[in-house]
């Protein structure tokens, strides 16, 4: 395994969106919901690049190929007071995986985390994906007993503003 699979991993800029979209594309493919990808060129460029982005974004290269994305938010935690690093996404492509690549892009991204003086990263990962269960859990991560994850989509989130 080579020591540093990627030789760059940079923020992604406007200009990435295309490979972004093409990245969520690829993940979306990967986690067979490729259905379920609705966001747009346009979307992308308005709620990562407008005047208030939402997420970020990196981008890992080996040479000048794109091997390898993430996206990420900074949430807050009250019980710590500190801000957390949320890993939206994540992906390498199928043939950059085994050489270290995943590994880089976290650790670029716990770089980012104690920049912002995270207390924690955080990041969901699909129940059958054993070969990321078992990625996360050689890096010392834990998964969350006890908690549930839920969530509201954009049609209940409308319905439920109703009631306000």
């Amino acid at each position: 395994m080579p020591a540093h699979a990627l030789t760059s991993i940079v923020p992604a800029s406007e200009k990435d969106v295309p490979l972004i979209l093409n990245f969520i594309r690829e993940l979306a493919e990967f986690e067979k919901e490729s259905s379920r990808v609705i966001a747009t060129e346009e979307i992308l460029r308005t709620t990562m690049f407008g005047p208030h982005p939402y997420a970020e974004a990196a981008i890992g290269y080996a040479g000048a190929e794109p091997a390898a994305f993430a996206i990420y938010f900074f949430s807050y935690s009250s019980f710590s007071g500190l801000p957390s690093l949320y890993l939206e996404d994540i992906f390498v492509r199928a043939n950059f995986r085994g050489l270290g690549v995943g590994k880089q892009l976290l650790a670029y991204l716990a770089q980012r985390a104690g920049e912002h003086n995270c207390g924690r990263m955080e990041w969901s990962v699909l129940n059958w994906n054993q070969a990321a269960i078992g990625f996360y859990k050689n890096l010392g991560a834990e998964p969350v007993r006890n908690w549930t994850v839920y969530h509201l989509a954009k049609e209940e989130i409308q319905n439920l503003a109703k009631f306000a």
